[in-house]
């Protein structure tokens, strides 16, 4: 990663741990799930409300390290407003951002936005599992899954 790329991503990544977008419950959310990263502690809630197969909003709560927070605050302003499948297309291309050396294309990055900042943790796996913990935790919501998400 160069060191321009580098400055933007911690730049991100501080302002968005500081200053997190839409946290805290939903308190109309007719989806929620639990995630759990027991490596570095890191503890997600997401809850949202999905009508008709769109994420009409979403909110997340919880603690963890600046990568895990920051990473669900752009998630949740990423796929609000999306349809199931836009939310999962946008996560596999996250997840194979941040997993492997999968430069998204054109379409893809334009898809993700901001997100593509994510691509440094890839340069720092044990930071991988902090950055999709909430991505996990949106799939389960959206699968009415009844068990917390883990990352081990």
């Amino acid at each position: 990663m160069n060191d321009e790329l580098r400055e933007l991503y911690q730049e991100v990544i501080l302002d968005h741990n500081k200053r997190p977008q839409n946290f805290g419950h939903l308190s109309n959310s007719n989806r929620e799930a639990d995630g759990h990263n027991p490596l570095c502690g890191d503890h997600i809630s997401v809850s949202l409300l999905l009508e008709n197969d769109k994420i009409q909003d979403l909110k997340f709560e919880g603690q963890g390290c600046a990568i895990s927070k920051a990473s669900a605050s752009m998630m949740t302003s990423a796929v609000k407003g999306k349809s199931v499948s836009e939310a999962e297309k946008i996560f596999a291309n996250f997840q194979a951002m941040v997993t492997s050396d999968h430069e998204p294309s054109e379409d893809e990055a334009e898809l993700m936005g901001k997100l593509t900042v994510f691509a440094g943790v890839r340069d720092y796996p044990s930071r991988v599992k902090c950055a999709s913990l909430a991505w996990h935790t949106l799939q389960a919501a959206l699968n009415s899954a009844d068990k917390p998400v883990t990352t081990e």
